[in-house]
């Protein structure tokens, strides 16, 4: 009668200490909070202030520079994104050309210059997506 006792309190020790570790592990954590100075801005943020312009009439628009320009081509099917020079590969797409309407294939194919990468993305989310 010995032995059932203690393989009883062996069985009920061992579902407590399983019970006891799976609450911990399934219990919501507190969030971590933030390491970044209050009115610090991180790259993934945007700014929500107005941007005001004290002299406006003073303002020019700045022509892009010629290291700013991109080339997005079709090269074995898919769209790549060159930099000036068309020879530096600066984003592999893995957007399939056939994608696009034949009229904008056949722009692809020869290759179209935008002056940031930021068009580029609207160029092509509104032919993706």
């Amino acid at each position: 009668m010995k032995k059932y006792s203690i393989c009883t309190a062996l069985v009920l020790v061992t579902a407590v200490v399983c019970f006891f570790a799976g609450y911990l592990t399934t219990s919501p954590d507190k969030e971590p909070e933030s390491t970044s100075a209050p009115e610090t801005i991180l790259e993934t943020e945007t700014a929500s202030e107005p941007q005001l312009v004290v002299n406006q009439k003073e303002v020019e628009p700045v022509a892009a520079s010629p290291e700013e320009e991109f080339y997005l081509v079709s090269e074995t099917g898919y769209l790549l994104v060159f930099a000036q020079d068309q020879s530096t590969i600066c984003l592999h797409t893995h957007i399939p050309i056939s994608e696009f309407p034949e009229k904008e294939q056949e722009k692809l194919r020869a290759g179209i210059w935008f002056s940031s990468m930021m068009e580029i993305f609207h160029y092509l989310e509104s032919y993706t997506s």
